[in-house]
C-alpha cells in the first residue's frame, strides 16, 4: 500500500525522537512500559466512526485539546482494526500514524475548512485538497495545512491567503518535515503558560 510504504519511509527521518508524548499541560498516567502497545488507540472498534462523531471523540488523545473548539482542523484515523484515533490537526495524525505504524488506516478523514457549517463536515482525506503554508492560522503547527472537499475551494483560499496546493500525501509529509519545530513551539509555549499561571497563584 503506498501510503503506509510512505509512511514507514517518513520513519526513517527520525523524527519519532522529537515527537515526546505532546500531551496536555499535565497529561493523564499512561499504562504499560513504553513499548508499542502503550500507545495504541485507547478507544473501542467502532465500525461507524463519523455518528455522533463528536460526543463520542471529543478530545484529541496526543495534546489533550478539544476537538468541538478546533473542529475546523479536525482528523479522525479509523484503522484496520476499527479501532479510531480522533485528532485535533494534521499534526497528531502523523504522531498517530508513525506510533501506529503496524496497524493501517482504513480510512482518515479531515475537516472541510471551506464549508461554512459548524461544525465543518468531515471528509475522506483521499478526496480532499489541501493548502500548505498559506495566510491560515494552523493548529499544532507554524505552517498550517487545511483541507477542502473541493479543489476549488482550495484553489479560492490559496488566492486570497497564499500557499501550495497539495494531496493528503503532501500535506503529512510536511507535517512530519515540520515536527521537530513544531514540537518545540508547543513546548515553549505550554511551559510560558505554566509560568503565567504559577505567578498568579
Amino acid at each position: 500500500m503506498h501510503r503506509r510504504q510512505m509512511i514507514k519511509g517518513a520513519m526513517t527521518i527520525g523524527l519519532l525522537g522529537a515527537f515526546g508524548r505532546v500531551g496536555a499541560d499535565e497529561p493523564p498516567a499512561c499504562e504499560g512500559d513504553g513499548t508499542p502497545l502503550q500507545f495504541m488507540p485507547r478507544t473501542s472498534p467502532d465500525p461507524e466512526p463519523l455518528v455522533d462523531e463528536l460526543e463520542k471523540y471529543p478530545r484529541c488523545p496526543y495534546c489533550g485539546m478539544d476537538r468541538r473548539q478546533w473542529h475546523h482542523s479536525r482528523h479522525l484515523v479509523h484503522y484496520d482494526d476499527g479501532r479510531v484515533d480522533p485528532t485535533c490537526s494534521l499534526h497528531c495524525v502523523a504522531i498517530s500514524l508513525s506510533l501506529n505504524i503496524d496497524r493501517g488506516p482504513k480510512a482518515i478523514y479531515a475537516a472541510d475548512f471551506g464549508s461554512e457549517l459548524t461544525p465543518r463536515p468531515l471528509v475522506n482525506v483521499d478526496d480532499a485538497s489541501y493548502l500548505i503554508g498559506s495566510a491560515l492560522p494552523g493548529t499544532m503547527t507554524a505552517r498550517s495545512k487545511m483541507a477542502f472537499a473541493s479543489a476549488a475551494a482550495a484553489e479560492a483560499a490559496e488566492a486570497a491567503h497564499g500557499g501550495e496546493p497539495g494531496g493528503f500525501d503532501t500535506a503529512l509529509t510536511a507535517a512530519y518535515l515540520d515536527m521537530a519545530r513544531d514540537t518545540a513551539m508547543i513546548r515553549r509555549r505550554r511551559a510560558e503558560r505554566r509560568a503565567r499561571r504559577e505567578q498568579q497563584q
